[in-house]
């Protein structure tokens, strides 16, 4: 006898939701997964990570949990498929400058993280989900741009999870100091005045620390979040163009 919940052993071969029928496009059932999808990613932007349990999303949707059991396993799968909803906000474009493109690509991903700050934490637990529709599609177009630039394939594939890693990196530690304000009811301005006089006392005896948080001190939080970043970025493409230049050249 099968249960709710239950899958299978054939059917769990490959632990993620990309190796599953969805069932929805034969079997029409009342709820299908773009519902529980759409729903569940109203719920993490709302409550967070740890709010998301498939009984709290069945009672928003008015569903039992058998319901969503027919589209996802388990609260994993569930995951995979919302991390790769927020993948597909990511636009790309073609033709034109690559250092462009990437960057667009780069500036749009990190909005995508900031406007869901619960998919930082994910996306390093998210099981196979660089197998979904939406990052294959991204990972396939940026490939096509680093191609025409002159990348081969491979590199091409090394540059674009340079990219990658750089943008979750910085946009995670954002995504952390951003949900904290939300939960304190402050803004940046008013926190980072609220920390200064802990910060010089820490920086004591510490002086390019010390000199460092006094430039900064005297910016607003947010700009010097933009301007590192770009910084940043730039810095990561100028690496990639020179790795380019000399590979063409041995």
């Amino acid at each position: 006898m099968r249960y709710a919940g239950q899958v299978q052993q054939d059917e769990r071969a490959l632990p993620t939701v990309w190796a599953r029928e969805d069932r929805s496009r034969r079997e029409q059932p009342a709820l299908s997964r773009a519902q529980i999808v759409a729903e569940a990613l109203r719920l993490l932007d709302a409550e967070g990570m740890e709010a998301l349990t498939m009984r709290k999303l069945g009672a928003r949707l008015d569903a039992g949990a058998t319901s969503l059991y027919r589209h996802v396993a388990n609260k994993d799968e569930l995951v995979e498929l919302v991390v790769d909803e927020v993948f597909g906000e990511i636009r790309t474009s073609s033709g034109g400058d690559w250092r462009s493109a990437v960057a667009d690509v780069a500036r749009d991903m990190r909005a995508a993280i900031l406007r869901h700050p619960w998919v930082a934490s994910a996306l390093g637990a998210a099981g196979m989900s660089y197998l979904g529709p939406n990052l294959l599609r991204l990972s396939e177009d940026l490939l096509v741009t680093l191609e025409a630039a002159g990348f081969p394939l491979l590199p091409a594939n090394i540059a674009m999870n340079t990219v990658f890693a750089y943008v979750i990196g910085v946009a995670t530690s954002e995504a952390a100091w951003l949900t904290m304000l939300q939960r304190g009811g402050q803004s940046e301005q008013e926190w980072t005045a609220r920390l200064r006089p802990t910060i010089e006392r820490a920086t004591r005896g510490y002086p390019r620390l010390a000199a460092l948080y006094e430039a900064e001190g005297a910016r607003n939080p947010e700009e010097v979040r933009e301007d590192d970043f770009e910084v940043g970025l730039r810095h990561v493409l100028d690496g990639l163009e020179v790795a380019r230049d000399r590979d063409r050249i041995t």
